[in-house]
This record gives structure tokens, C-alpha cells and sequence, in this order.
């Protein structure tokens, strides 16, 4: 897979607000993990395990977060993915660990931020 490739489609999709070219990315048994699925209330534990759940957590994120994007700063290839850097919208650094399934969707996650989330 080339990695660098999908890495600019996760940028290009994000960055154009398309919920749609989003979530075709994700595989359907995605599992992500980020501290602002705690914080918004969509589970305990901060993972959640499906693209139905997901899409909504994308949802309520494009909707309260009009300005959101995503400027790259690095992608650090691995053994069946890599993990992008980037800078949001409010200038916070933002990592996401992404490995692949064999067809080339996202299947899990893991989302760091720098600081902490409120």
C-alpha cells in the first residue's frame, strides 16, 4: 500500500468537510480510539467499534467545529501503516496511528493530542 498516497486522501477528504469521501475510509469494524470520545460522551472508554457510531462522532465534529481542518506536518510509515502528525484547526499538534485491512480501508485508530483534552 503507499501509504503517502492514502495519507493525502484522509487530508483531502477531511479538509473538504465531505462526511461521505470520510467515511470511506473506514472499514466497517473500525475501531478508534481518541480521549474526545470520552469527553463528547460516545463511550467510556474512548473506542468506538463500528462506522455507524463513527460517522456519527464525525458528524457531531464537522457540525460544532466549523473551521475544522488539518494541516500535515509528518507521516511516519510503518508495517501496515502509519501514524500522521498534524496541526488542527486551533494550531494543536494531533497524531492518528492508522493500520489498514487488506483493502486498503482504515480498521483502527489511535488519536493523541497534544495537551489535554477538555
Amino acid at each position: 500500500m503507499d501509504f503517502e498516497k492514502l495519507a493525502d486522501a484522509w487530508y483531502a477528504a477531511w479538509n473538504s468537510r465531505d462526511l461521505e469521501a470520510i467515511m470511506a475510509l473506514y472499514a466497517d469494524d473500525v475501531r478508534f480510539t481518541s480521549p474526545y470520545i470520552r469527553t463528547l460522551g460516545f463511550a467510556g472508554d474512548g473506542t468506538l467499534t463500528n462506522k455507524a457510531d463513527l460517522e456519527r462522532y464525525f458528524e457531531r465534529g464537522l457540525s460544532t467545529i466549523p473551521d475544522l481542518h488539518f494541516t500535515p506536518v509528518a507521516n511516519c510509515i510503518s508495517v501496515g501503516g502509519h501514524t500522521m502528525v498534524y496541526r488542527n484547526q486551533s494550531g494543536a499538534w494531533v497524531t492518528e496511528m492508522h493500520e489498514y485491512d487488506a483493502g486498503g480501508l482504515i480498521a483502527r485508530v489511535v488519536a493523541s493530542y497534544a495537551g489535554s483534552p477538555a
